[in-house]
């Protein structure tokens, strides 16, 4: 008897056990993010803007030398511009000679190129190769920091304000790890010329070598950029970018304890971020998605189309159980215009939209014969 009822109740468990079985397997399992021992960070994909993983984000911290990449912003849109060239020469100053901190050694005895002042600050944080920079771009620290002000507000940096151009600590400057991630995706995707000097390992000035300390530069093939920095009130910081395949990540981690943490902290995010997600083209321009009616036309039925494609960071393998809706903006009446939206399409994983993106028709329609418009106003009363 005991037996009996043993069986009777695993097979009642069974539909059970298969029910559930089929629910993992439909579903895409993502992790947490890793725990990683900083004040704040964030994980976002360039292309689309996705923010994968975040800490804090947008809690005021001190920048330290990430200061720099802003200082790097103002001289790339002035290059952009044709304000200025690569091969300026530029006169250091004193102030530029004896602000101290990382150095580049330069003195007012030189005169170097706008390339060499950008160098000396992106691949060795040259706090005097900011100034000179600073000072060469607006005549003065003071009116340069205006327009980084300026630039990170069009850019939406909203919980950023500098007071210098190198980053040095002062209680009224701040940024957060948000904001500087917004600030690094600018330059990469506007500035991509330019950015090759986030990828140099070393660079030499008057004789003296100098180091990246970006030590994942060395450590990751994937990684080619992009600043350090470190004071004492900020900790160790540091924003670094990688790529592979169709994507790009830049991992920010700010107040690690020192350089290895920082290091370390970054890469588990950037291995999270491409182990666990992908870049997937969810809407094809030009694809045809469905046939609609159409009224008192030439024709009566048209087939509709994305006038864009659409790219999305979603957790790798999730987009198979995405499921569409399509609307379609009923009654479409003749004449048809392909410029304007006749409906739309979302993509759902379970309650979530992922994306929404309007309809257009493939052509145009002109309307119909006179007896055409007559019978549809007809049929159109009892609809």
């Amino acid at each position: 008897m005991f037996l009996r009822n043993l069986k009777k109740s695993l097979l009642q468990l069974i539909p059970i056990l298969y029910c559930l079985v089929f629910t993992a397997h439909g579903a895409t399992i993502v992790p947490k993010a890793p725990k990683i021992p900083v004040k704040s960070y964030v994980l976002m994909e360039v292309n689309t803007g996705k923010i994968i993983a975040k800490l804090e984000e947008n809690k005021h911290i001190q920048p330290a030398s990430i200061n720099k990449l802003m200082t790097a912003y103002s001289a790339f849109l002035y290059l952009d511009d044709g304000q200025i060239s690569l091969t300026d020469k530029v006169t250091i100053s004193n102030k530029a000679w004896r602000i101290g901190g990382s150095s580049m050694f330069i003195d007012p005895s030189m005169q170097l190129t706008v390339e060499e002042l950008l160098q000396g600050m992106i691949v060795v944080s040259g706090n005097d190769a900011s100034v000179a920079l600073a000072e060469h771009l607006a005549g003065s620290e003071d009116t340069f920091v205006e327009m980084m002000n300026i630039y990170a507000e069009s850019i939406g940096m909203e919980n950023t304000h500098y007071v210098n151009a190198t980053g040095l600590d002062h209680e009224e400057q701040y940024s957060s790890a948000l904001d500087i991630g917004l600030l690094a995706s600018e330059i990469i995707n506007k500035y991509p010329e330019y950015y090759r000097y986030y990828s140099q390992k070393s660079f030499t000035f008057d004789g003296i070598k100098q180091y990246n300390r970006n030590k994942l530069l060395s450590r990751d093939e994937s990684v080619d950029g992009m600043k350090t920095g470190y004071t004492s009130s900020a900790g160790y910081c540091l924003v670094a970018s990688a790529k592979r395949d169709s994507m790009r990540l830049i991992a920010v981690v700010i107040g690690a304890e020192n350089d290895e943490v920082r290091t370390d902290s970054a890469s588990a995010l950037l291995n999270y971020g491409f182990r666990f997600f992908e870049n997937k083209k969810l809407v094809e321009l030009d694809k045809e998605y469905t046939t609609a009616k159409v009224w008192q036309g030439e024709t009566d039925q048209i087939t509709l189309v994305s006038k864009s494609d659409v790219t999305k960071t979603i957790p790798k393998g999730a987009a198979k159980n995405f499921t569409t809706e399509i609307e379609i903006y009923s009654p479409i009446v003749a004449p048809v215009d392909p410029s304007q939206a006749l409906g739309k399409m979302t993509l759902k994983n379970g309650k979530e939209v992922v994306v929404e993106t309007p309809l257009y028709p493939m052509s145009s329609i002109g309307k119909g014969s006179i007896w055409q418009q007559i019978y549809d106003r007809v049929r159109l009363r009892f609809e």
